[in-house]
């Protein structure tokens, strides 16, 4: 994929040469693709990655453990549907590995525009080539870790039988594998530091001695700093690219379909009442919100992580601006504020939410990514995740307070000492509405909400999927045999994109 007004041939290899430029099933795409292709492929392409390939690890995230049967077998089954690159030695690899390399690509120019956009991307990428890496042969290793410049050298048998007590002592294998046929690697100690902190990883002489099972970890930190990067490099030349009509039309839509929906506008605003929250609260709320409703009355006052928190998912359940002016100036009058106070103070940044002052930005209400990954609370807040925040005793009282059965909160317990917050976030939800599978992937407290009141007022078949949004098409206005080159053709030439491919542009 060329991004110059350059012309280029397609790239046409065959046999020994097609296996040559994509000698693996993953890769660290450190190399931009050079061909060109048509503005039909391009959109096509970038799409099957992020709606399918993506969101379905996305999905799959929040609602398996990951690294699990049951999740590995769902991903694969999703990734070879759409005739994406999973695994070697399967018969010709050339096109679903192409396919692979140019969605990445194109998908880094939608993706790097902003902070969060960015996060996601780099997550949903991670845990893919986590998955990819998980099912790798083992004589594949060696060749992949240098082809993606990660000098990493397996010990041999006679140096991992002289440190063999040390190495299984600091890093114990997992039941099941042999460690005679356990690869170690010998890796510089400043590339092993997340397992260092651990605990788990023998060191000496300023080197640590990685088993193939933990060196996924730091394979996936080098590549999150490469991507980073590379991200960070790319949004600095994006002007250029969003100069061209047709293509910043389609990275618009591609950048916000990661979100799915974003809850900022309800088809129930103003249909519920302020009398009808407490009620609410204990029954359709997900926990990061329940408390910081719980604090709110207790206290009569929030801070602002908290009132950003609480407040968009009050809009984003229905809330009018009336509504949620009256409902926070009469609980903040009860915590004694004088009523101009909080007028002056307070309901200006209420308005600000709704788009009605300032930028006139309508505000979306906080996902669980966000909440999760963000602003975390500090002595004196109630914003954030309980999933996340809180230490593991603290929500064990709360789960305990909230009816919780024993077994449901070791369950949770469990799922949050592994990282996976938002699988625990639905195990609570399937506690707390007596059915044994939720039937949909957790990523946003709205949709807690909207699921709960569903299932409470008797819907539908609760073992449903939710189901994604359509991502509108965008259809190029240039006839669709013509080349993606062509579409960028009018980039200033003071960047210096004339080069061969995007080594410069990417990089």
């Amino acid at each position: 994929m060329q991004f110059s007004g350059r012309i280029r041939k397609k790239l046409r290899l065959a046999g020994d040469q097609r296996n040559a430029h994509y000698p693996h099933s993953l890769q660290f795409y450190l190399q931009p693709p050079t061909e060109n292709i048509s503005l039909t492929e391009f959109e096509s392409l970038a799409f099957d990655r992020v709606k399918s390939v993506l969101k379905a690890i996305e999905n799959l995230g929040v609602s398996y453990v990951k690294g699990t049967e049951q999740y590995q077998s769902k991903l694969e089954a999703e990734i070879r549907k759409l005739k994406f690159s999973y695994r070697e030695n399967l018969e010709d690899e050339y096109e679903p590995r192409r396919r692979d390399h140019i969605s990445h690509f194109i998908l880094r120019l939608a993706y790097c525009q902003s902070e969060d956009l960015r996060r996601w991307f780099i997550q949903q990428e991670m845990d893919l080539l986590r998955f990819r890496f998980s099912i790798l042969p083992k004589d594949k290793v060696q060749s992949f870790l240098k082809d993606s410049h990660l000098y990493f050298e397996a010990i041999s048998d006679e140096e991992k039988t002289l440190r063999e007590q040390d190495i299984m002592a600091s890093s114990p294998s997992p039941s099941g594998v042999k460690w005679e046929l356990e690869s170690v690697y010998k890796v510089p100690f400043a590339d092993a530091l997340d397992l260092f902190r651990g605990r788990k990883v023998y060191l000496e002489d300023g080197f640590a001695y990685v088993p193939l099972k933990d060196i996924v970890a730091i394979i996936l930190n080098e590549f999150r700093a490469t991507l980073s990067k590379a991200l960070a490099l790319t949004a600095r030349s994006m002007p250029a690219v969003q100069s061209d009509e047709r293509l910043q039309p389609l990275l618009s839509h591609l950048s916000h379909s990661y979100t799915g929906q974003d809850y900022s506008t309800q088809k129930n605003t103003g249909k519920i009442s302020l009398d009808q929250i407490d009620s609410l609260s204990t029954k359709s709320f997900p926990p990061c919100m329940r408390q910081l409703h719980k604090a709110l009355r207790e206290n009569h006052h929030l801070r602002h992580g908290g009132r950003m928190q609480y407040g968009l998912f009050l809009k984003g359940i229905g809330l009018t601006l009336e509504q949620a002016l009256q409902f926070w100036k009469q609980e903040f009058i009860r915590g004694k504020m004088d009523p101009d106070k909080f007028d002056k103070g307070y309901s200006y940044n209420i308005r600000h939410s709704f788009g009605k002052e300032g930028k006139r930005t309508d505000y979306t209400p906080f996902s669980c990514m966000k909440i999760i990954l963000t602003n975390p609370p500090g002595q004196g807040d109630y914003h954030g995740c309980p999933f996340r925040h809180s230490d593991a005793e603290l929500l064990k009282q709360k789960m305990q307070s909230y009816k919780i059965p024993a077994s449901g909160i070791s369950q949770i317990l469990d799922l949050v000492k592994g990282s996976h917050y938002q699988v625990a976030c639905q195990k609570y939800f399937e506690m707390t509405h007596s059915v044994d599978d939720c039937g949909f992937s957790l990523n946003h407290p709205n949709q807690f909400f909207l699921e709960s009141q569903r299932i409470l007022s008797g819907g539908k078949d609760n073992k449903r999927e939710v189901s994604q949004p359509e991502v509108p098409q965008h259809k190029p206005s240039a006839p669709k045999t013509r080349d993606a080159a062509a579409a960028l053709a009018s980039l200033d030439s003071s960047l210096e994109m004339e080069m061969e491919g995007l080594e410069d542009y990417f990089q």
